[in-house]
């Protein structure tokens, strides 16, 4: 019997990722949270197997060659994963190429960008004192909006991100997607991004990724989670 994967997780976007992945390999897991808010990102065990001290990570029992293995970065872990199991990375030489290359973009440009947006548009504007700064927030709202249009003339022609099949691409690109409301986006702009994003909502393996411990997720940090999350009171 296969041994199960710790998932070091909370539950956000780049959390959903990992949880999704997991979910649609059907790998066996059992989670360890990790409370970003109380500053559990930041205890030396954890630092010991994520070293920028973020989440998610995963330790795997059986790693290559049967070692046990401990992995860091979202993108990362998808591509294990991915490769552990031999699905949702491409069939062909070709097919993996066109999923890493959608998969970086997310890594690269939507999640941070997103991220950003979240930031301004929702955390900073509550901080002591308050951080309500129209530039970014045009800034990173727009940026988001020039990303959406790159993925909707993708998903114009494919029916996932990085062609026919649903790939790892999807997996890591959808949970920041799924959020569009929260980065002031208006998805009527985006017809194909909706189509896309109502599938990957109908698959029972999403559905149960993002539904991980969902009732922990805060939209918004009081000062003492400002500290923990944003390095300031």
């Amino acid at each position: 019997m296969t041994a199960p994967i710790d998932l070091h997780y909370w539950p956000t976007p780049n959390g959903w990722k990992v949880s999704i992945a997991l979910e649609e390999m059907g790998l066996p897991y059992r989670v360890r949270l990790v409370n970003i808010g109380a500053g559990e990102q930041k205890r030396p065990e954890f630092l010991a197997i994520s070293p920028n001290g973020r989440m998610p990570a995963i330790t795997d029992p059986e790693g290559p060659d049967g070692a046990p293995i401990s992995i860091f970065e979202s993108g990362a872990i998808l591509q294990y994963l991915a490769h552990k199991t031999g699905r949702f990375c491409g069939a062909t030489e070709r097919d993996r190429i066109d999923v890493d290359q959608w998969l970086m973009w997310q890594m690269g440009g939507l999640g941070p960008m997103a991220g950003q947006a979240h930031h301004f548009l929702h955390y900073a504007p509550g901080m002591t004192p308050p951080q309500d700064i129209p530039y970014a927030k045009d800034r990173y709202r727009d940026e988001v909006a020039r990303l959406y249009g790159v993925l909707d003339r993708q998903l114009a022609t494919h029916e996932y991100v990085a062609g026919g099949d649903y790939s790892i691409a999807d997996m890591a690109i959808f949970p920041w997607a799924r959020l569009w409301q929260r980065q002031e986006q208006q998805i009527e702009a985006f017809p194909n991004m909706r189509r896309w994003l109502e599938t990957l909502e109908a698959r029972p393996a999403v559905a149960r990724g993002v539904a991980l411990h969902l009732e922990l997720r805060q939209g918004t940090a009081n000062r003492d989670q400002q500290a923990h999350l944003f390095g300031r009171r």
